[in-house]
């Protein structure tokens, strides 16, 4: 397999999939031909993740003609990876107690208008980064401090290219474009003991992915991690962001979109083939 390409589809399983993650699915399988398409579940969010969901996800994506080897990576058995990553970043890390009342409260008291946000929502204002890892409690959150990271790194900007937008380019973001566009990424969340840039990053190396497609909604998240994946020495991956598929007002398709969900079009007596002609495949 050496030189071939790796690529992977990573639902949730907190819903059934749409026609946004057929067509997710299927453009990873695609650019994985010839080379290696891996099915990983990504269910850290042990409140929302159902096993049923988990369930429909294997059948709805072999009713669509995909296949994957075995065993399938699940994010719920792998935290002592991300404990042992969360272990490399604790120098640049802090723990955090703010709840989004607060973060909210700090960012309007001196302006008007509408509140920065970033791919995560409200762009953190840094209220606990002087709290030291040792002053971490059970209901912190940890958070990268990116301006130590940025320092420790010894870059001026972080950068990745992508197949699909801009080819050729480098989307590149500076440690205060960072700052002020993303803010300090939770590592960690309550009640998780990791966070999605966290695990997705850790999970990505120890699959050598090294094509990454998703939608183009994740595009800002990339950034966030390109540098995770420099902090812990990993290979930054070529990434596609494609295209997302919306309803008929042009909203992208989300999981309680359920008129939309692969199992509503089997059971109408819909053909795999109909799906892709449904995504312009």
């Amino acid at each position: 397999m050496a030189g071939d390409t790796v690529t992977r589809f990573a639902p949730s399983p907190t819903g059934l999939l749409h026609l946004g993650h057929a067509y997710a699915a299927f453009a990873a399988e695609r650019k994985a031909t010839p080379g290696k398409f891996l099915l990983r579940i990504e269910d850290i969010d042990r409140d929302r993740c159902k096993p049923e969901f988990e369930a429909a996800i294997y059948e709805d994506l072999h009713w669509l003609g995909l296949d994957w080897p075995l065993p399938v990576m699940r994010q719920s058995d792998r935290m002592a990876a991300y404990h042992a990553a969360l272990d490399r970043l604790a120098p640049l890390s802090y723990p955090c107690r703010c709840r989004r009342g607060d973060i909210r409260a700090a960012l309007s008291a001196p302006q008007e208008g509408s509140l920065p946000a970033g791919p995560d929502g409200l762009i953190y204002p840094g209220t606990c980064r002087h709290r030291p890892m040792s002053d971490a409690g059970p209901d912190d959150v940890i958070r990268l401090d990116v301006a130590r990271a940025f320092e420790a790194l010894g870059l001026e900007r972080i950068s990745f290219r992508d197949r699909e937008i801009m080819p050729g380019h480098d989307h590149a973001l500076t440690r205060d474009e960072f700052l002020d566009g993303i803010g300090d990424v939770i590592l960690s969340r309550r009640g998780m003991g990791t966070s999605y840039h966290l695990a997705v990053v850790v999970d990505d190396a120890a699959q050598q992915i090294n094509l990454i497609t998703r939608g183009k909604d994740l595009f800002d998240s990339t950034y966030i991690h390109v540098l995770i994946q420099k902090l812990l020495q990993y290979r930054t991956p070529v990434y596609h962001h494609h295209r997302l598929i919306r309803d008929d007002a042009g909203k992208r398709l989300a999981k309680r979109d359920d008129a939309r969900a692969i199992r509503a079009f089997r059971q109408d007596g819909a053909t795999p083939d109909d799906i892709r002609r449904l995504l312009a495949l």
